[in-house]
């Protein structure tokens, strides 16, 4: 349809998570602490990372910046949907609603792609130890982060620029608690084929690289642990990667669920809840996972603490 026969929307209203009114402050305090303690444990473990000199390695530096990461994404989805739960319309300005899409995009594929990377370092941490100073220089390793957020910025670019080109003219309610593309699309007025199959492609390539990249990487690693003959060798290397495919196994379960789906089977409900876990629920554990599964970030904390106790019994 013509750009010109209809008045262009110049905000939205956003359905939120729920429309249970029972269900709106459990919900609301629910989502407020976990959003406290994502941004706790994400910023903490950026300063730890930081502060301590024993966690100045490629696996750690990585690790920091996918802290930064799930902290940037989850503070620019789960403020406006913690007002869903205690507004009656929580509306959302049109460039208020691309900026969120557009960011959303930028940092949700870089993080499709970091998991990718710190497999990889993995994989050379494991399977060549011998060459792992040299293969993940310091060089190395910043040229592999810029490369994830070039990734994120070539991307959200791509998908915020399709969008921009749809027309709004039908209902200004959007059926979700933040502005995702598929619930936008429903909403246009005009053709939408070219967004759909930009969004395939770059939805394809943004998981299906990693994916091979971490499959490949972990094929590779699972020979190699085999190979090792003490028990104790085995559980070292296992340990090192434990954390890191369990915080891969829930991103990428997750977003796959909403984005590779085909339409015609598609359910609007069924992907907020899967939408909750990658947005909301993978930031805050993400830290938590590779802390308290981690002996090294235990051992930095631990020496940390006690020098600030130290420094405090100086004082006094």
């Amino acid at each position: 349809m013509a750009a010109g026969n209809h008045s262009r929307v110049t905000e939205f209203i956003l359905s939120g998570l729920t429309e249970t009114p029972e269900l709106q402050l459990p919900f609301f305090l629910f989502f407020l602490g976990v959003y406290v303690v994502t941004v706790v444990g994400n910023l903490s473990m950026i300063t730890l990372i930081r502060l301590s000199s024993h966690l100045h390695t490629p696996m750690y530096y990585f690790l920091s910046s996918l802290s930064f990461i799930d902290l940037c994404y989850s503070t620019i989805i789960t403020p406006k949907m913690l007002v869903s739960f205690v507004t009656e319309k929580n509306i959302i300005s049109y460039p208020e609603c691309m900026t969120q899409l557009y960011f959303f995009g930028f940092f949700i594929i870089s993080e499709c792609h970091m998991l990718a990377v710190m497999a990889y370092d993995r994989y050379v941490a494991i399977c060549k130890p011998l060459l792992y100073n040299v293969t993940m220089s310091y060089q190395v390793c910043s040229w592999l982060v810029v490369e994830v957020y070039m990734m994120g910025l070539i991307g959200a670019t791509a998908h915020t620029g399709c969008m921009l080109r749809v027309v709004f003219c039908k209902d200004k309610i959007v059926n979700h608690y933040f502005c995702d593309v598929f619930p936008l699309l429903e909403l246009s007025c005009s053709r939408t084929y070219i967004n759909e199959v930009v969004l395939l492609c770059f939805s394809i390539f943004n998981f299906l690289v990693p994916t091979l990249t971490i499959l490949g990487s972990y094929v590779s690693i699972i020979a190699s642990i085999l190979q090792i003959r003490s028990t104790e060798g085995r559980s070292k290397a296992f340990s090192t990667c434990s954390s890191h495919i369990l915080a891969v196994t829930i991103f990428y379960g997750s977003a796959a669920f909403v984005y590779l789906q085909p339409s015609n089977v598609r359910s609007t409900d069924q992907g907020k809840v899967s939408s909750v876990f990658y947005t909301i629920i993978v930031p805050m554990l993400n830290p938590l996972i590779y802390s308290l599964r981690n002996k090294d970030v235990k051992v930095a904390l631990n020496k940390i603490i006690e020098k600030r106790l130290s420094c405090i019994n100086e004082d006094f």
